[in-house]
């Protein structure tokens, strides 16, 4: 066993192409780190429909050059395979350690497969790379990024013609061409021969986001924003310049991109801590809402002023802003189809049945939520939204800011607040108060044992409430793929409701939590809250005892 550990930790240091890993793992092999080097030599990063995302480090179970190339050399066989192969690969990167690397590397290995290749010109949005696919008439586009993980992760997404992301079978094949890869010096990486794009890819893009907006809509409202160390700030800036927006306040500290991410635990603006800067920053500033972008700049978060808060701020849950911006969507006449994922609020669907447009669930995720047909609008409960389908098919978190800017200006004219439509939304169709119950591991049989127990002891009661149905996704439901979740709907009056998944990117196991309290009158909104307050916080409790987390 450790000699096999060794020849292949040194098989791996021969055909390595970085530096800095081959020193990592041949200072593990040197000092007989036989765990470290079993950790890292324990299987492969798998290839799925999130692509590939992972610590980074040296060997096949980490993010790194030679993972990359081989991913990069199975996409193009894939490509090929499918009569793709001589086709644009457009490929953009964020600001994280090492995604420059991994842009060029993909770039090279797709230019010495017989594609053409660009490269976005420097550290962008992700959704400008979703955008460029489908503007530049790409076969394929690659986004190097983790997103919002911890800063030591990097992560591959890939996204099809259409500009979606993949799904199911393609990310399978796709796996088989990254199996199939031989040794890395047989996979051709030429020193030059793709392009590097300018700014017209940008241009086009903010061009684009007025698209979202009403003509001669108000534009006063004035925003704190933070970029969390990410990529956002200046596309942000510019968007809001071209709209006629209050330039943004930055919170200085996050604007610029750092890829140690200095200032925050977790750089995702729904983790404890992360909006306190954010928060001082508005507190000096009195602007009129507080938006966040995660790294890439794909999520938008958004706070509103609370006088019983800490801090003087509310962060919105992800299902409230869904709600507020289907509201405003529907109010300047938007037709086709709302859609969101199955752990999000049902409110949407009954904002939509009131409006008369069309309404779909998905499985989680925007690969799903954007191959909805005749999508008009998608949102997930992970801060996400996608308001202009037809120009970035997947979620974005700078025309969903505009839109949030637009709506916050409409309510500010009229002395009122988003927090005052979320109120006018509850009457309408009741609290749908929403939480989430989310175990981070660092072992991650401790999540496929939650679920093992679940399946094999499922809850008949939680938060006193009898479980009326109890599904278990991974054979499909409602129409919909197979996945590995469960389902259960309560009893009693108030629709409550309950999914249990793993993170598809993240080692953490996730509980989605609704329930609906009927309100009548405005009077009755605090003790509807106190209510849905009480009730999700029984059902956590019971929940995290059912699962053992």
């Amino acid at each position: 066993m450790q000699q096999d550990l060794i020849a292949r930790a040194e098989a791996w240091l021969a055909e390595d192409p970085d530096a800095d890993t081959r020193r990592e793992l041949r200072e593990l092999v040197d000092s007989g780190d036989l765990d470290a080097l079993a950790e890292r030599f324990s299987g492969t990063l798998q290839f799925g429909t999130a692509g590939l995302r992972g610590e980074l480090g040296a060997g096949p179970m980490r993010m790194n050059r030679s993972v990359v190339i081989r991913a990069a050399a199975g996409l193009a066989a894939y490509l090929r395979a499918t009569g793709q192969g001589g086709g644009l690969v457009v490929i953009g990167y964020d600001a994280r350690h090492k995604s420059a690397d991994f842009a060029r590397d993909t770039a090279a290995v797709m230019t010495g497969a017989g594609l053409r290749a660009a490269v976005l010109p420097r550290p962008l949005p992700t959704p400008l790379l979703a955008f460029a696919v489908r503007h530049l008439g790409a076969v394929a586009g690659v986004e190097v990024t983790a997103s919002h993980n911890p800063p030591r992760d990097n992560g591959y997404k890939v996204y099809l013609g259409d500009g979606s992301q993949i799904v199911p079978p393609m990310d399978g094949e796709i796996a088989a061409g990254i199996d199939a890869v031989g040794p890395l010096d047989s996979v051709p990486r030429p020193d030059d021969g793709w392009e590097i794009l300018g700014d017209e890819v940008l241009a086009a893009y903010l061009e684009r986001t007025d698209a979202v907006l009403s003509a001669g809509s108000p534009r006063t409202a004035r925003v704190v924003h933070t970029a969390l160390h990410g990529v956002g700030t200046q596309t942000l800036n510019a968007a809001f310049a071209r709209a006629g927006f209050p330039a943004p306040v930055p919170v200085a500290e996050q604007a610029e991109p750092d890829p140690d991410f200095p200032t925050v635990a977790f750089p995702n603006p729904e983790e404890p801590g992360a909006m306190d800067l954010a928060f001082a920053t508005a507190r000096r500033a009195a602007p009129d809402i507080v938006i966040a972008n995660d790294p890439d700049a794909d999520r938008c978060a958004v706070a509103v002023p609370d006088a019983d808060a800490e801090s003087g701020w509310r962060m919105l849950r992800g299902d409230e802003v869904g709600a507020l911006l289907a509201a405003h969507l529907v109010n300047k006449g938007a037709t086709g189809v709302f859609a969101e994922s199955i752990v999000s609020s049902s409110l949407l669907g009954r904002i939509a049945e009131a409006a008369g447009v069309g309404y779909e669930e998905t499985l989680t995720g925007f690969k799903w939520i954007a191959r909805v047909e005749g999508l008009r609008y998608g949102y997930e409960e992970a801060l996400g939204y996608c308001v202009d389908p037809d120009g970035v098919r997947d979620k974005d978190g700078i025309t969903a800011a505009l839109l949030v800017a637009e709506l916050a200006s409409e309510l500010k004219e009229q002395g009122r607040g988003l927090a005052d439509l979320l109120d006018d939304l509850a009457l309408a169709h009741g609290l749908h108060a929403t939480d989430q119950l989310s175990a981070r591991v660092k072992d991650l049989s401790l999540i496929a044992r939650a679920m093992d127990r679940l399946r094999d002891d499922p809850p008949t009661v939680l938060a006193g409430l009898t479980v009326t149905s109890s599904e278990d996704l991974s054979a499909g439901a409602s129409g919909l793929p197979p996945t590995d979740g469960l389902r259960y709907h309560l009893d009693g009056a108030y629709r409550a409701r309950v999914i249990v998944r793993p993170s598809g990117t993240e080692p953490k196991l996730k509980c989605y939590l609704e329930a609906v309290i009927p309100v009548r009158t405005a009077a009755d909104l605090p003790s509807a809250r106190t209510v849905g307050t009480e009730l999700l916080t029984s059902l956590k409790r019971d929940l995290a005892e059912a699962a053992g987390i």
